[in-house]
């Protein structure tokens, strides 16, 4: 008679084996070492050699002021406050989320959100965005091709 008590039936085995000892101690063997080397690496404060050369040759710089709000709209200006490019809500979207960066970034500190940042392309063609007044930078190739082509023709 066969039981019908979960509890009291034998356990069916699906073929499945357990992860072996050997590749658990070799995971955390990987997590120490990583955590070994970013200790390192800020312990002796090594320079962040992933970021890309400030000091490289710019091909064109512009101030610009970015407007922007939740619904995905988006105004630039130039620095005496003409109108560059206005976006709509459905193509200002990502402009609109680097205003939303900026006001974060500078409400930190109490910074003018009205305040200019710098959009710079490199002889490379690489696309950076500077924000002085806070330290903060994109990198903007980083958000995807068709991101930095809509800042790229900011500079045309």
């Amino acid at each position: 008679m066969a039981t019908t008590d979960p509890q009291k039936r034998p356990r069916k085995t699906d073929g499945m084996e357990k992860i072996p000892t050997i590749m658990i101690k070799a995971m955390f063997g990987m997590v120490l070492l990583a955590l070994a080397l970013v200790t390192w690496a800020r312990v002796t404060d090594k320079p962040l050699s992933a970021l890309p050369d400030h000091n490289a040759p710019i091909a064109i710089e512009r101030q610009i002021v970015i407007e922007g709000s939740n619904s995905g709209r988006a105004t630039v200006y130039d620095t005496e406050g003409n109108i560059i490019r206005e976006f709509g809500p459905l193509e200002g979207g990502f402009i609109s989320g680097i205003w939303r960066v900026l006001r974060h970034e500078r409400g930190k500190i109490d910074a003018p959100v009205d305040a200019p940042v710098r959009l710079v392309r490199y002889e490379s063609g690489r696309l950076s965005l500077y924000d002085d007044l806070t330290g903060w930078r994109a990198e903007l190739i980083g958000f995807g091709a068709d991101n930095a082509a809509a800042f790229a023709r900011l500079l045309d």
